[in-house]
């Protein structure tokens, strides 16, 4: 059982895993606006280029809107590229929210997540509102890797995770959608689950 007696923390990835994820239709608009090969770039599953920057925290909201209008083919305004980038976010299902405050009452809930403040600051903002709640309403603390200058799957911020939390990589339970970085938490001790998109992650309480 996942769940076993010494797991008392339990890490969630954020894309992917509590919030449905549609890179095709953000693909989409921003080819409707103009921007070709917008695709290039980015993934599910990691980013490169001024993406990678941009959840990096190198590059902040003014410098990522000005890389996607270089790529665009006409003018677009901040908000264009804003709502664009907003589309690849969809929704949190009822019943992951249910999990999760079901999960808070006997593990400690942090969310690790490579991210960005456009899909934080108004993304899941509005998704966590939607259920009249606030991100902090449900995890401990909250863990991006634009706030933090670094990304999964660089073992850097796994252990600056662990250190900040005060806990053992053996006390945890790591959930995320990528391979690669389940194999950096492994290493380290991290028990760890990869998450399939579709995945109903009811069984999570049924372990308890």
């Amino acid at each position: 059982m996942i769940l076993s007696e010494n797991i008392s923390s339990i890490i969630f990835d954020f894309g992917g895993v509590l919030i449905n994820l549609e890179l095709d239709c953000c693909i989409q608009r921003f080819k409707e606006l103009g921007v070709e090969n917008f695709e290039d770039k980015l993934s599910n599953f990691g980013q490169k280029g001024f993406f990678l920057q941009f959840e990096k925290g190198e590059i902040g909201i003014p410098e990522f809107c000005n890389e996607v209008r270089k790529l665009a083919a006409i003018p677009l305004t901040d908000q264009q590229i804003i709502d664009a980038w907003c589309l690849f976010l969809v929704d949190i299902p009822a019943y992951k929210i249910d999990l999760l405050l079901e999960l808070k009452k006997k593990y400690r809930l942090l969310l690790l997540s490579n991210t960005n403040p456009i899909h934080i600051e108004i993304s899941a903002v509005n998704e966590f509102a939607r259920y009249g709640l606030k991100v902090e309403d449900i995890f401990e603390k909250c863990y991006y890797s634009y706030d933090m200058k670094m990304a999964k799957p660089d073992a850097e911020i796994f252990e600056a995770l662990l250190a900040d939390a005060g806990v053992k990589p053996e006390e945890c339970l790591f959930l995320d959608d990528g391979q690669k970085n389940i194999d950096q938490a492994m290493k380290l001790g991290i028990r760890s689950y990869l998450v399939d998109v579709k995945e109903d992650l009811s069984w999570l309480v049924s372990s308890l």
